[in-house]
């Protein structure tokens, strides 16, 4: 019965599986899939356990993006061990309810496709991660919230990598006109 499921989903996507809502909960009772959040669902045997709180948000709410500090360790940019995952939405983005440990996150509409990529989470199903310049970006745009250290530790480290081009940081900075100066004052400082 599971096997017609998502690796992540929805009390809703389970209807339209042919699924009744006591069907779902006798799965549940019976460890064969986990609640994340309120009606979010994943099947533990068919996704990384690290990104299933993601995947599951992201089948209540398909923006939902990977950021800042748990970005930055899903990146190895940062060793920081976070309590809670960071999730960005779309500013006026309903946050989807009932999950424990996740941090949400309102990014700018305007913005919040700079640098967006995807991942395997396992079992083919893709979810959305900021690329590296981009988490870089935003941890020196909200460096009141995740500490300069924390910036700053992870542009070193993306500096260390092969690949990597300090101009091509700046140009996507230019969408985002208050971090800009903090981070070309970093970069210089590093280089």
């Amino acid at each position: 019965m599971v096997i017609e499921l998502a690796p992540a989903f929805t009390l809703g996507d389970a209807r339209e599986a042919g699924l009744r809502k006591d069907q779902v909960y006798d799965l549940l009772n019976r460890g064969e899939i986990e609640r994340v959040g309120r009606g979010a669902f994943v099947r533990p045997d068919e996704i990384d356990p690290l990104h299933a709180t993601l995947a599951a948000a992201s089948a209540v709410q398909p923006t939902a993006t990977l950021c800042l500090t748990s970005a930055l360790v899903h990146h190895e940019l940062s060793d920081a061990i976070p309590f809670a995952t960071d999730i960005a939405l779309p500013r006026g983005t309903r946050h989807p309810a009932g999950f424990t440990h996740v941090a949400w996150h309102s990014f700018d509409a305007t913005t919040f496709e700079l640098g967006r990529e995807h991942a395997d989470a396992g079992s083919g199903l893709q979810v959305a991660i900021y690329s590296p310049e981009r988490t870089i970006i935003d941890a020196f745009r909200l460096v009141h919230q995740e500490g300069s250290d924390v910036a700053h530790e992870a542009l070193r480290r993306w500096l260390r990598r092969r690949g990597t081009s300090p101009a091509r940081l700046l140009k996507m900075a230019d969408s985002f006109p208050k971090a800009r100066p903090r981070l070309r004052l970093a970069l210089e400082a590093l280089l």
